[in-house]
């Protein structure tokens, strides 16, 4: 039985998301943060090495990883579906967006989280650094969901799971005003309404606001 080790407020709900996407018979294992540092408790660093979120469990695999476990998920139960062919001309379209998630917005919102809790000047180099990058990075997913229903194209992908987590829950540790972002707005509101989201979401974290807007 595939295994969900779900810590509360990361981004594991992506393949919580995943799972009620596909449709596919899972089992979530659900992970309080601990209250004064907000980290994972020891049973949960005590899956994995790094400790951090997500990991899976399934049979004698143990993955650690968003993109990885989400690839092996697909690779595994996902039939084809919520994925990008070779041949398909949004497949380039696909690959940078899935990637696009961790690879450039989700350590722009790190870094910025990290420099924000040091107290440092407002005019502090670094600071003004990265905040100009993060503004750069969701400036180019508001261009993205301008011209594009979902961010391959057309058809909603897994792509748009990987990035889902950065525009919404992640803002719970990065606050980031969405007000002159349009276009991020109405793609959140396609997104959020789709019932696997909301399933996942009610099952993984009971309760959270979704920051939708």
């Amino acid at each position: 039985m595939l295994t969900v080790h779900h810590l509360g407020r990361s981004q594991s709900e992506r393949i919580v998301w995943l799972c009620e996407e596909l449709d596919i018979p899972y089992e979530l294992k659900t992970y309080a943060r601990d209250a004064k540092t907000m980290l994972a408790p020891a049973e949960y660093k005590a899956l994995d090495p790094i400790g951090a979120a997500p990991i899976i469990s399934d049979g004698v695999v143990v993955l650690a990883e968003s993109a990885a476990i989400v690839d092996y998920i697909i690779a595994k139960y996902g039939q084809g579906r919520l994925t990008v062919g070779v041949d398909d001309p949004a497949f380039a379209s696909f690959l940078y967006w899935f990637h696009f998630a961790n690879g450039t917005l989700q350590p722009a919102l790190g870094r910025l989280m990290i420099l924000s809790r040091l107290n440092l000047a407002d005019d502090n180099p670094m600071l003004l650094a990265m905040k100009a990058r993060l503004d750069r990075a969701f400036d180019v997913v508001e261009a993205r969901c301008g011209e594009a229903h979902y961010l391959a194209g057309t058809a909603f992908t897994t792509a748009d799971i990987m990035i889902g987590f950065s525009l919404t829950t992640m803002r719970y540790f990065q606050p980031y005003d969405f007000g002159r972002l349009r276009n991020i707005r109405g793609y959140l509101a396609r997104i959020g309404a789709r019932p696997a989201y909301q399933h996942a979401m009610a099952k993984g974290d009971p309760g959270m606001k979704l920051l939708l807007s």
